[in-house]
Formats: structure tokens, sequence, C-alpha cells
């Protein structure tokens, strides 16, 4: 299993620009818990999970209106690649690389 904890610095490339965040990821086995805090909030981690080197994740946001984000990314040693999907505003790339 690959190690997946701690703060990562992440982007994600939504249609209001590049929005810089951090994942802060504690796993315990098959699940994970965390927050995410960027330049609109903080928001806690719902339902984190495991699955070898793949993290899925939903976050419940309220700007720039309430929705729940669902999240996966793939942990290569200190980066990750994933999406971010928004309901109805579709999927969008994110990428990551763990703070020292």
């Amino acid at each position: 299993m690959a190690n997946v904890d701690g703060s990562w610095d992440t982007v994600t490339k939504s249609p209001m620009g590049d929005q810089q965040a951090v994942l802060t990821i504690d796993s315990s086995g098959d699940s994970f818990t965390g927050t995410y805090t960027g330049a609109m909030g903080s928001a806690e981690v719902k339902d984190g999970k495991v699955d070898g080197e793949t993290l899925t994740w939903k976050l419940n946001i309220s700007v720039p209106m309430p929705m729940t984000l669902d999240c996966t990314a793939t942990v290569d040693g200190d980066a990750m690649n994933g999406s971010v999907t928004a309901g109805a505003f579709g999927s969008f790339p994110m990428t990551g690389t763990r703070k020292a």
C-alpha cells in the first residue's frame, strides 16, 4: 500500500481558474480522514477510501455554491494526479505534490 499520509499542495484546473488548496491525509487501513483548505474555505474529507495507490473522497463545499465534489487521485511517491467532479459542471484535472 502506498504511503499517502501528509499534507499535499494541490491545484485543480477549474473554469474559475487554478484553485490551490492543501489536502491533509491521515490514513488508517483502507480509509482516511483529513481536510481540504484553500482560498474558498475549508472542508472535511468525507468517505475517504484508500485502494492501493488510489484515493477517493468527497468534499461538501459551500463556495461558490453548495455542492458535493467527488474526488479521485493516484499517488506516485510524492506526487498525485486525479480529478475533481463537480456534478453537472463536469470533471476537472487535479495535481498534487507532498509538502516536505
